[in-house]
């Protein structure tokens, strides 16, 4: 029987899922492998993690598995694509695909048909795919001049608010909790944090956004709200540039940012369809590692 093996190699978390031809038989996490934000060590160690344990569930070892697809951001660089594959061959036998975690994450949304799929993680990107075949793109740049909406993006808006209100005169609780994240106990220490080189991980701040906004502080409500907003922008593009005769438009969302705030969903939803009204939002958040069992299913032997 074959084995196949998924992965969505994140920036914040690695998801694996094992399968038969029909079947999940077993899933496993470990922590981020995208190479963009983590070392090959630290990439290594994860997806070693989140493979064993997903073999362990479906009472496999990893020498069974047939084929593997890995979606990961920034998968088309060849320096990455190489080591991706360099290390999952030192993991697991067979054919490896390595794809980018768009693709996975539309084909885990759409499977072959059109649509658009928009990923709010520790990155952001929008990418979809129309009736004909073409696609298109938006976003996902990078942290230093793109992934809006991304959980860098709220952790660095979230500095960015709290030092405005700092130079009005006011004080907010989310201040207080991004100093206690960063272990800093001044404003100045704040500034030298968010300014050093290399440049601090925004994207550990997000969930301090996302439980801040929850407890009513108003900067928090605004920086997930313009969260949503900047997504709609990104899927807005996409849905040009693909989908400008369609009569109905199938969008979907994937990443933690969409699953763990409510707010930044609501208002991705009202500027999406303030923008095309003929757009069909998926409420439920994908899960591109499906995407990426899919694609390993149906790989060539």
């Amino acid at each position: 029987m074959p084995i196949f093996l998924g992965i969505d190699g994140g920036g914040t978390k690695t998801s694996c899922l094992v399968g038969d031809e029909q079947s999940v038989l077993g899933s496993g996490t470990g922590a981020g492998s995208n190479f963009v934000r983590v070392s090959e060590s630290e990439a290594r160690e994860s997806l070693a993690t989140a493979i064993e344990q997903a073999c362990a569930a479906a009472n496999i070892v990893p020498d069974q598995v047939t084929r593997a697809c890995v979606g990961m951001a920034g998968a088309a660089r060849p320096e990455i694509c190489n080591t991706i594959q360099r290390i999952l061959a030192e993991l697991i036998p067979g054919e490896i695909q390595i794809v980018g975690d768009m693709v996975i994450a539309l084909e885990a949304a759409f499977g072959a048909g059109p649509g658009a799929i928009v990923i709010a993680g520790t990155g952001s990107i929008a990418y979809g795919r129309n009736l004909p075949g073409q696609t298109a793109r938006a976003g996902g740049w990078g942290s230093a001049i793109s992934d809006e909406g991304s959980g860098h993006w709220i952790g660095r808006s979230a500095v960015a608010v709290v030092m405005r209100a700092h130079d009005e005169g006011g004080s907010t609780p989310l201040l207080e909790r991004i100093m206690k994240t960063w272990g800093v106990k001044t404003h100045d220490q704040l500034v030298l944090t968010a300014n050093a080189d290399p440049a601090p991980n925004f994207s550990e701040l997000a969930p301090v956004v996302l439980s801040a906004a929850d407890a009513g502080d108003t900067l928090a409500t605004t920086v997930l709200t313009q969260a949503g907003s900047e997504l709609a922008a990104l899927a807005d593009i996409v849905i040009r540039r693909l989908f400008q005769d369609a009569a109905t438009i199938p969008v979907a969302m994937a990443g933690g940012i969409f699953r763990s705030s409510a707010l930044a969903r609501q208002s991705f939803y009202n500027n999406l369809r303030s923008r095309h009204p003929q757009s069909s939002l998926n409420s439920t958040v994908i899960e591109p590692v499906r995407g990426a069992l899919a694609i390993a299913r149906r790989m060539a032997p």
